[in-house]
């Protein structure tokens, strides 16, 4: 989502403002030239002469041709930033709404996919032989990859008995202790309807 910036020139403005609500600014007193003002904020001329025209157009300040700049009115000044920081408020808010809605929607797809692949390995379940072999792609890293199938002990953690595995495109058939599973491996392996749920936390819930 896009944030909305505050212009430079406004930024100066608040700061001008501060400076007179604070009385680093006293009323009647004269600050610097627009250039030299430019100067002091490290700005351009026209950015510090945008600031001073928001801060004359609300009678903070007057501009006196070849004279500088009037302060006029401390109490304007101080409206002006309490203005400035509700109208903060307010954006801070309606950005904290805008994160919480992306954040429940992100929930929601999130809740929408669990749910799809809960149906999906339901009705795989539902249909599955106890002698067909399920299938497991490997596709997202684990701690698990790299070791061998006799020493990963998959049967006593998981009841699940491999019965082949497609690496690299090459089917191995009742591959032995010693085959290694790496990531994008593919598992067909045997076992009760359970075994599913329990290879996968297996690999991925650690």
């Amino acid at each position: 989502m896009q944030t909305i910036r505050e212009p430079r020139y406004r930024k100066i403005a608040y700061q001008i403002a501060k400076k007179i609500a604070d009385n680093e600014y006293a009323v009647g007193s004269k600050l610097h030239a627009r250039s030299t003002l430019s100067v002091a904020f490290g700005v351009s001329s026209e950015t510090a002469r945008k600031a001073v025209s928001v801060l004359a157009d609300l009678q903070i300040v007057k501009p006196i041709h070849g004279s500088g700049v009037e302060v006029l009115s401390r109490e304007k000044a101080k409206t002006f930033l309490n203005q400035a920081q509700e109208t903060s408020n307010v954006q801070t808010i309606h950005t904290q709404i805008n994160h919480l809605i992306t954040n429940q929607k992100e929930e929601i797809k999130a809740l929408e996919n669990n749910l799809a692949l809960l149906f999906e390995q339901n009705q795989r379940v539902q249909r599955h032989s106890p002698l067909s072999p399920y299938e497991l792609e490997l596709n997202d890293e684990s701690p698990k990859f790299g070791q061998s199938i006799g020493s990963l002990t998959l049967w006593q953690n998981t009841g699940a008995t491999i019965v082949a595995l497609m690496h690299n495109d090459d089917l191995v058939i009742s591959p032995g202790p010693y085959a290694v599973i790496e990531r994008g491996d593919t598992l067909y392996f045997v076992g009760k309807e359970t075994a599913v749920n329990a290879v996968q936390n297996f690999f991925y819930h650690y």
